[in-house]
């Protein structure tokens, strides 16, 4: 019985929210295996994006659109083109890859200068957490400098693609703080 009312509940149920969440960050970050460990709980062997991935998840009252754009040094022009209805931008950050973190600063300011995104949260995943000799939260705030950052609202949170952890915390952060845009 309980089963029949689940499946007409899930069919009759209306969303509070349809969000689109632009994925964004550096390649080799980490962004896809992010995105496929919150939609299918397991990680996926992945190969560089080229071009996008786009995948629905549920998350309580939510039907979020993430959009996963690939991050190779040629292909970041083209992430303008995705930012339009963007409720919230997910910047991944290698936490162990110091050499390239003034680049992900770079452009994640960029993006951000973006008429487009001008009212979307930012939520900071500082991936790669598991990995010995990566650069604390902190670390990472500082280097992107995310202190400075003036009229946008943003958390950063430790996490890892692989093992799942902070993963949640961010989304849990993200979607509390996104409700503005879907009203009461």
């Amino acid at each position: 019985m309980g089963t029949i009312i689940s499946r007409l509940g899930k069919r009759f149920f209306l969303y509070k929210c349809e969000l689109k969440i632009l994925i964004l960050g550096l390649d080799f970050s980490g962004k896809t295996t992010i995105l496929y460990k919150l939609k299918l709980g397991q990680t996926l062997r992945s190969i560089p994006t080229i071009g996008f991935n786009v995948e629905c998840v549920e998350y309580k009252n939510f039907r979020i659109t993430f959009w996963d754009v690939g991050g190779q040094n040629k292909i970041r022009p083209l992430w303008r083109h995705y930012l339009h209805n963007t409720h919230g931008l997910v910047f991944v950050v290698d936490s162990h890859d110091k050499r390239r973190i003034s680049e992900a600063r770079c452009e994640l300011h960029n993006i951000l200068s973006d008429f487009e995104l001008r009212t979307a949260i930012l939520l900071v995943l500082a991936s790669k957490q598991d990995v010995e000799g990566a650069m604390t939260v902190n670390e990472v705030a500082d280097k992107l400098g995310l202190h400075c950052l003036r009229r946008r609202t943003w958390y950063i949170q430790s996490a890892s693609g692989i093992s799942g952890q902070g993963l949640y915390q961010g989304l849990h952060w993200l979607f509390n703080n996104v409700q503005f845009c879907c009203g009461p």
